[in-house]
Parts: C-alpha cells; sequence; structure tokens
C-alpha cells in the first residue's frame, strides 16, 4: 500500500501530542475516577475513529475497513491486558493515585514494542507466507486454553523484567510518591513503582504473542497494523479505569475473545491457502471479519449482562463509580 508520508506524519503528531496532553492533565497523582475515565475514554476512541476516517478518505474503502477491524480485533484482546493490570496492582499494592502514572509509562513502552513485533512481522508474512499457518496454530492454542480454562497464570514477581531488574539494582520495599528510582544512602535504588512498570511490560510482551498474529490476519500493511494497535493501546488506560471492579461481570468475554481468536486463525490458514495452494480457495474479505467480531463482543456482552456470575445479581456496583 502506498502510505504518503504526510499521514504517517499526521500519525505521529497525533500520537506524541496526545501522550503529552494526558501526561500534563495527569502531572498530579489523583485517583482516577468512573466519571473521568468515561471521558477520557470517549476521547481516545472518538480519536481512533476519526484517524480512522482520514484512513478512508486517503487510503480508499478498503484501507479504511482494514484499519477499523484491526482497531476493533485489538481493542477486544486487549481486555485481557485489564485483568493483568488488576492482578499487578493489587499484587504490589499500588495505591490508586499511582495507577494512571504506571500505566502512562507501560502504554509508552507497549507502543515501542509492538513498533519492533509488527514490523518484524510484516516482514517475515510478506517473505515467508507458509509462517500464517503457524501464526493460526498460536492463535488454535490459545482460544483452546481460554475455553478449557487452562490460561497460564502471570505471577508478577516472578516474570522476567521484574527478576531483571532485581539483579540490575536493589528495590525498596516502600513507594517513593511518583518516583520511578531514588537516592538512598549514596546509591541509585529502585521503588516498587518501576517494578510495577516492568511487570506491565512483561505482561505485554505476553500478549503479543496473541495479538501481533490476530492483527496480520486482517492486513499485512505495516501502517494499518501499527496505527491501528497504537490507537487501541492509547485507550487501554482509560478503559481499565473505567471498567475497573466490573471486570469480573463480563465473564463471557473471554469466551467471546477465544471464538475470535479461532476465527482468525480459520482466517489465517484461508489467507496462506490462497496464497500457497490455489487461488481458487476463498479468503475472508475485511468487512466479514469486522462483522464478525462486532456480532461476537456484542453476544458476548449482552450474554455477561443477562446472565451475571453467581453471587453478582443486584451487587452494589457504586465502587466502580467513586
Amino acid at each position: 500500500m502506498d502510505v504518503p508520508v504526510w499521514l504517517w506524519i499526521v500519525f505521529a503528531v497525533t500520537v506524541v501530542v496526545s501522550l503529552a496532553v494526558d501526561l500534563l492533565a495527569h502531572r498530579k497523582a489523583h485517583v482516577i475516577g468512573f466519571k473521568e475515565a468515561g471521558l477520557w475514554s470517549a476521547l481516545w476512541v472518538g480519536l481512533a475513529l476519526v484517524f480512522g476516517a482520514v484512513v478512508f478518505v486517503t487510503l480508499g474503502t478498503t484501507a479504511g475497513t482494514e484499519y477499523t477491524t484491526a482497531w476493533l480485533l485489538e481493542k477486544s484482546l486487549s481486555v485481557d491486558n485489564l485483568f493483568v493490570f488488576a492482578l499487578i496492582f493489587a499484587y504490589f499494592k499500588v495505591p490508586r493515585e499511582y495507577q494512571h502514572r504506571v500505566l502512562f509509562f507501560g502504554v509508552i513502552g507497549a507502543l515501542v514494542f509492538r513498533a519492533v513485533f509488527l514490523t518484524l512481522g510484516v516482514a517475515v508474512v510478506n517473505r515467508f507466507t507458509f509462517v500464517l499457518f503457524l501464526f493460526a496454530a498460536v492463535l488454535f492454542y490459545s482460544s483452546y486454553k481460554i475455553l478449557s480454562g487452562q490460561e497460564e497464570n502471570f505471577d508478577p514477581g516472578k516474570s522476567f523484567a521484574v527478576r531483571l531488574l532485581r539483579k540490575v539494582m536493589p528495590v525498596q520495599d516502600h513507594y517513593s510518591g511518583t518516583h520511578f528510582v531514588v537516592h538512598e544512602e549514596g546509591r541509585r535504588v529502585a521503588t516498587p513503582l518501576l517494578a510495577v512498570v516492568a511487570a506491565i511490560e512483561a505482561a505485554d510482551l505476553i500478549f503479543a504473542v496473541d495479538s501481533v498474529p490476530a492483527v496480520l490476519a486482517v492486513s499485512d500493511d505495516l501502517f494499518i497494523v501499527y496505527t491501528s494497535n497504537a490507537f487501541a493501546i492509547l485507550g487501554l488506560r482509560a478503559l481499565y479505569f473505567l471498567l475497573a471492579g466490573l471486570l469480573d461481570r463480563f465473564h463471557y468475554l473471554s469466551h467471546g475473545l477465544a471464538v475470535i481468536l479461532a476465527f482468525i486463525a480459520v482466517k489465517l490458514i484461508l489467507q496462506a491457502a490462497h496464497k500457497m495452494i490455489s487461488t481458487s480457495i476463498p479468503e475472508i474479505p475485511s468487512p466479514v471479519s469486522l462483522a464478525v467480531i462486532v456480532v461476537i463482543l456484542a453476544v458476548s456482552v449482552t450474554l455477561s449482562m443477562r446472565r451475571p456470575p453467581e453471587g453478582k445479581e443486584g451487587a452494589d456496583t457504586s465502587s466502580a463509580e467513586k
């Protein structure tokens, strides 16, 4: 796809300005309430959709549909990240007023890592089509683990990033405000806040195993896959604070994500077979993929609302609004 340089520049400037505004708006540590999280979440979604409209107008319907599909796919898969964020914050006993700062730097790291992984992924797919079969196998396995309840438990304290940090420098037991590193007895010492950021980055690396192959099933164009991923990742923080305390209510969502992963795996297999075996083998068009993902998400959320998990009927949700 011939993407004009100015469009890359618009994307880069949008991301940088958005992060700067976000950082300035949250320069004072405070607890993010439901209303504030809702406003920021609407802003990030609106920004992603506006950029999608620019893609539609500039690059055409196919590119616009692929962008929207990839963004929605990454947005839905990132819900799993929210559960891990909650686990990490509970494990390290992170004060609520510091959580946004941690996620802010976690998002910056995720943007960098996804740029590397997606660039490599696009290069590999364009050169070796058969890897699509391997990606499909990964997604099928992930879907199986979710449906069978065999998802691997993520232990924040034992993650590679946190263990590496502890080898590089000592980590103190108490928080020192929003500082990541402090001087103690003439030496540099990491605060638990830096360990939390390391755990967040480690979690993102794990989720990239599913996310990268899935988005490459939608498009093998670097501009489409990275911009859609970036805008989905930018909205993660607001989404977390918006749904904090309500995540366990969407108990059917994990099943929906498993079905989506299996569907994307089938899409990958058909794409690879179309290119390597016979052009008579049909591929799943992007509009169909978008429709399927929307329907599965809608059904999962609806079922979760209509059939609350045991013990949650009529539960007070006021804690989410604090």
